[in-house]
């Protein structure tokens, strides 16, 4: 073995000797959470603009919980699912990868028919909503892309 290194286990031995996950097997393996991970998510376009939208839609929420809490905690959990699902889905390999756009699209969607719900029963005004929508919608679109794509 001149000249080579041992590696060190990485697997459930490893594991439970150590009482968790050894930082440079998780390293290896591609998981932990480094700068360098997160960075690859950061500069995502579609993530960044998924996280936009949650900005935009911020205070709508709040309005709306004025009104009606349960609308307003649907519309949090919808809206937050979509970089959450776009982060996901970026470090998701095949047909995981296509779901997971597939699921922040669909959160995506329930965004917007939440929105035009509240318009509609009067907690927000028709005005609020074009540019909003429109961020979403563009979103919409690039996973509607990204999930056809690969």
């Amino acid at each position: 073995m001149l000249g080579r290194v041992k590696a060190r286990a990485c697997g459930p031995p490893a594991l439970r000797a150590a009482g968790g996950l050894d930082p440079a097997c998780a390293r290896r393996r591609g998981g932990g959470f480094s700068s360098e991970g997160a960075s690859v998510v950061k500069n995502f376009k579609c993530y960044q603009l998924s996280l936009d939208a949650v900005r935009a839609v911020r205070p709508l929420i709040e309005q709306i919980e004025g009104f009606d809490r349960d609308l307003g905690r649907q519309l949090r959990r919808c809206v937050a699912s979509v970089p959450l699902n776009v982060a996901e889905g970026s470090r998701a390999n095949g047909r995981n990868a296509g779901a997971r756009y597939g699921d922040a699209m669909g959160s995506a969607r329930e965004t917007i028919a939440a929105l035009q719900t509240a318009e509609a029963l009067g907690y927000l005004r028709a005005e609020q909503l074009p540019e909003v929508l429109d961020r979403i919608d563009h979103v919409v679109a690039m996973l509607f892309k990204m999930r056809r794509g690969r």
